[in-house]
């Protein structure tokens, strides 16, 4: 999904404020940068094959062992890899959800089947590949009910993506849990959770044995050394890292009532930061390149993610004055103009 991802700024020379990527863009990233000045000179050389320290930190911070860690070139490498240690498997993706696990399956000789649900799974699924929270629903499949589908399920792979754990306040299964089975990969971004795109961040969890898989998958200097370095510095600052998460959870709520009562489009709820919206008319695409073109406002088109059409958009809510400014400039967009009432 090389084309059609969220953050396509690059496209556009104005835009001022950004809700098409769900990260919140208001961490200080000053220290990180004023740190990886002084250290370009990594550049001269070879990282370490494999990012050994990083994995380590990781480890550490998580409360696991290193070979429970595997770094990766952000989330997207460690799909691929998976897909790849799993090829021509009969794969199951619950959607709507990220269209890279499908592209990546495909593309490795899966039979890949979509479910709404996990109740909906089709029997002798080997691999099933759940984000949770959800992108783009920004919905959670609580922790008990997804246990339960592990334990019943011992010859299903479930691949958990996670990386938006750190955006909700729903119950969750952690790393430490999830190591403890022997079917089950977690999937992680430091991207997310940091706000750092364009580093390419990311890890999986599981059991040994399953990361060993993997392992020997993984090219050598995948990651590279300003990242490996940028990763070992956000390990030791992640206190400098914390979400206004009761912040960014009222927000959520204020800013799909205010989308809602305009009548014209609908706000699936969310368990994150995270907000879906489908247009009752008109397109996504009309939408988007208005607000960029006339308010210097970025948002999601959502269509092509699995089963999504030309209506749906995607936003992550940022602070409320910025929410506010997305709230006046979609009102001011035909397709999100205020229902009038009827006048008798």
């Amino acid at each position: 999904m090389t084309n059609g991802h969220g953050d396509d700024i690059y496209k556009y020379q104005h835009i001022k404020l950004n809700f098409s990527s769900n990260v919140y863009n208001h961490h200080n990233q000053q220290p990180l940068t004023d740190y990886l000045a002084t250290q370009l000179n990594a550049i001269a050389n070879y990282p370490e094959p494999t990012p050994a320290t990083l994995e380590r930190m990781l480890a550490e911070a998580l409360g696991m062992e290193p070979r429970q860690v595997m770094v990766t070139n952000g989330a997207t490498e460690a799909i691929y890899i998976i897909s790849q240690a799993y090829s021509r498997s009969f794969t199951t993706v619950v959607v709507p959800t990220f269209a890279e696990y499908a592209d990546a399956c495909r593309l490795n000789g899966h039979i890949v089947r979509m479910a709404p649900s996990l109740d909906a799974v089709p029997e002798g699924t080997d691999l099933l590949w759940l984000c949770n929270p959800c992108n783009p629903t920004g919905q959670v499949t609580d922790a008990e009910q997804l246990l339960h589908a592990i334990k019943s399920n011992k010859n299903t792979l479930f691949i958990i993506d996670a990386s938006y754990a750190p955006f909700t306040d729903k119950s969750l299964i952690t790393p430490i849990e999830a190591a403890l089975y022997p079917n089950v990969l977690m999937l992680h971004s430091m991207t997310k959770e940091f706000a750092v795109p364009g580093l390419r961040l990311g890890y999986v969890t599981a059991a040994t044995s399953l990361i060993d898989r993997l392992r020997r998958l993984q090219m050598p200097w995948s990651v590279n050394a300003m990242a490996q370095i940028a990763g070992c510095w956000l390990v030791d600052h992640r206190e400098n890292y914390r979400l206004p998460l009761d912040m960014l959870l009222k927000e959520r709520e204020r800013v799909a009532r205010a989308l809602s009562v305009t009548g014209k489009v609908d706000v699936y709820p969310s368990d994150t930061h995270i907000l879906l919206c489908h247009l009752h008319y008109g397109t996504t695409a009309e939408l988007k390149d208005r607000l960029a073109r006339n308010h210097g406002i970025l948002i999601r088109d959502a269509s092509n993610f699995e089963g999504l059409d030309a209506g749906h958009f995607r936003i992550a809510v940022q602070t409320p004055r910025e929410n506010d400014i997305l709230i006046e400039a979609c009102l001011s967009c035909s397709e999100l103009e205020p229902v009038q009432p009827e006048v008798n």
